[in-house]
């Protein structure tokens, strides 16, 4: 199920149906995240005439491209090398004609590899503001909001840069909601935040910005474009929803009813589980909302308030949290993992769980409570050899969890 619902968002398969018509002029392509890479090999291969351009993705999700240029730079903390790579690559931009198209190729991931810090911050000031965000459980939205009063590219200003000429935005969501103006920071997108909300954003997290970053942020010239401002020409060619949809035609094919419960479930990683436990618990129990043999579906965001100093990502906590919640159900196996292939800042994707997982830990001389309380659920899985690595899949539709309900098969009638 996993492996389909990656397929399904692979960027071979889902952006050459979206290319636009070639333009009079010259076509320039550009873009940012996790698939970059992946998607300009994409418009390569598709493409009828000449192109030139530069993407940048994270380090070890760069494929290699003919007429396109790709560079390697931090995330999830930005850094010098995509301060340079952004540079360059808002020069290509300038001074287009009319007649001239931009193919503008955003994933997740995007908001962080296009660096531009405004006047007066620098670099080291974003990213100890990035870290500190990212560790105090804000939502994608509201770091999203921060950085893009924070950059000369993010938040409609990219598009802006292109003008006169026709910019043309394919998108792979990985946000709860698909909102384009998120996704990546919404370089190409009108904003509808504002400074107002960064602020407020930050005071709520209890976190004391940089004094370059508090003035930046009370200066008027830190807002972005706001909608109608200029009309975005964007397409949505990947989403969770569509990749849920994969994997639920995945499980009835193999005689498990899917439960899709949401493709964009936000919230502490923990809660999420514990909610998602009940619902497996109630399935056991009374055969509501769904029957087994089942197969309970998710996708979204969720986040981790970081307090210890443990390792592991967000979907290595949910799956963490979730077996101690289920505590040893018989027949119930879940998987949780990041369909970019990287869960947060470590090697895996996710990790897996079955009935005897919590057994097996004990065996170990490892506490799951104690795991979870300390935010390492990384080397908890590590231990019990229940890591899911997949390496760099080039493309990111957030997360996917999945939790199968074991029961008798449905049985299939081929003859239609």
């Amino acid at each position: 199920m996993f492996d389909a619902a990656v397929a399904s968002a692979m960027p071979a398969r889902c952006v050459p149906p979206a290319l636009p018509a070639p333009p009079k002029g010259r076509t320039i392509v550009i873009g940012a995240g996790k698939a970059a890479a992946a998607m300009a090999r994409a418009v390569e291969d598709h493409w009828e005439g000449p192109l030139s351009g530069l993407v940048v993705t994270r380090h070890g999700h760069a494929m290699a491209c003919r007429s396109i240029e790709v560079v390697e730079a931090g995330h999830p903390i930005s850094d010098a090398a995509g301060v340079a790579a952004t540079s360059r690559m808002v020069a290509l931009v300038r001074n287009l004609a009319p007649d001239d198209l931009v193919i503008c190729l955003i994933s997740g991931g995007g908001s962080a590899l296009l660096a531009a810090p405004p006047p007066g911050v620098t670099l080291a000031d974003e990213q100890a503001l990035m870290a500190s965000l990212l560790r105090s459980g804000a939502t994608v939205a509201e770091m999203n909001c921060v950085r893009k009063h924070l950059s000369t590219v993010r938040g409609g200003r990219l598009a802006l840069a292109a003008a006169p000429a026709r910019v043309v935005t394919l998108i792979i969501s990985d946000v709860p909601g698909d909102d384009p103006a998120t996704i990546a920071s919404g370089p190409t997108i009108p904003d509808p935040t504002t400074r107002e909300q960064a602020l407020d954003i930050l005071a709520r997290y209890g976190l004391a910005a940089a004094g370059p970053v508090s003035d930046w942020l009370r200066n008027p010239a830190s807002e972005t474009p706001k909608p109608g401002a200029f009309e975005p020409e964007w397409h949505l060619v990947a989403t969770p929803a569509i990749a849920l949809e994969a994997a639920a035609a995945v499980a009835r094919d193999l005689g498990y009813a899917p439960l899709i419960l949401g493709d964009a479930i936000e919230g502490e990683a923990r809660e999420v589980a514990r909610t998602h436990a009940d619902i497996a618990h109630r399935v056991q129990r009374d055969g509501q909302p769904v029957a087994a043999p089942c197969v309970l579906v998710s996708g979204g965001e969720t986040t981790v308030t970081v307090t210890g100093a443990g390792r592991g990502g967000r979907n290595a906590e949910f799956l963490l949290a979730l077996a101690i919640a289920l505590d040893g159900a018989a027949d119930v196996h879940a998987i949780a993992a990041d369909t970019d292939g990287i869960d947060g800042t470590e090697d895996n994707a996710g990790a897996m769980i079955g009935p005897d997982s919590l057994a097996q830990a004990r065996t170990l001389g490892l506490s799951a409570p104690q795991s979870l309380a300390d935010n390492d659920a990384y080397r908890f899985f590590e231990r019990t050899g229940s890591l899911l690595i997949t390496g760099a899949t080039m493309t990111n539709v957030n997360d996917f969890r999945a939790i199968l309900i074991d029961g008798p098969r449905i049985a299939k009638d081929h003859r239609a």
